[in-house]
């Protein structure tokens, strides 16, 4: 980054979990509303995927969406969709949401592209778990502490890939 606050080439983020219905979809939508909000929207491309096809052209889930909603953030236009080996060469940053989700994205990885892999919750300052659990099987308790967390690390995340904190 520049001292015009200005990035050359877009960086490219892919949040990733299990289905690509809960928690991946979630860390899109707060980070795609977060970067637009500091100004930052045209300096990165943004997506979110899966580990597992399970859910391959649905929605996010309701709830996800529902406690998404609730705090200013849309995701009803994301459709799920399963991490391609494509990914690895195209996302700058592969952020899982869990240590399983990163084991399986370590194992699918070409060896050139192993730096790009991480957690998420690795950029969070306020929250002392290292990751995102997935909220699908629990209450609505779940879905806000899911948002809690990706708040938190997407408010790290482009501070590191922005150099600009938000307040």
């Amino acid at each position: 980054m520049d001292v015009n606050n200005t990035i050359a080439k877009p960086v490219s983020v892919l949040f990733v979990c299990m289905g690509n219905i809960c928690r991946s979809p979630t860390a899109e939508g707060v980070f795609r509303h977060r970067v637009a909000a500091a100004g930052l929207a045209d300096h990165f491309h943004i997506d979110s995927a899966g580990t597992h096809g399970y859910h391959v052209g649905e929605p996010p889930d309701a709830r996800s969406m529902e406690y998404a909603a609730k705090r200013g953030y849309d995701l009803s236009a994301q459709r799920s969709r399963k991490v391609t080996a494509r990914d690895f060469e195209q996302f700058d940053h592969l952020l899982a949401m869990d240590h399983d989700n990163l084991k399986l994205l370590r194992a699918a990885c070409p060896p050139q592209h192993q730096h790009k892999l991480g957690l998420m919750m690795s950029h969070a300052a306020r929250s002392a778990s290292d990751v995102v659990p997935d909220p699908y099987y629990g209450g609505g308790n779940g879905f806000d502490l899911v948002l809690d967390y990706i708040e938190d690390a997407t408010d790290g995340l482009i501070a590191t890939l922005a150099g600009k904190k938000l307040g």
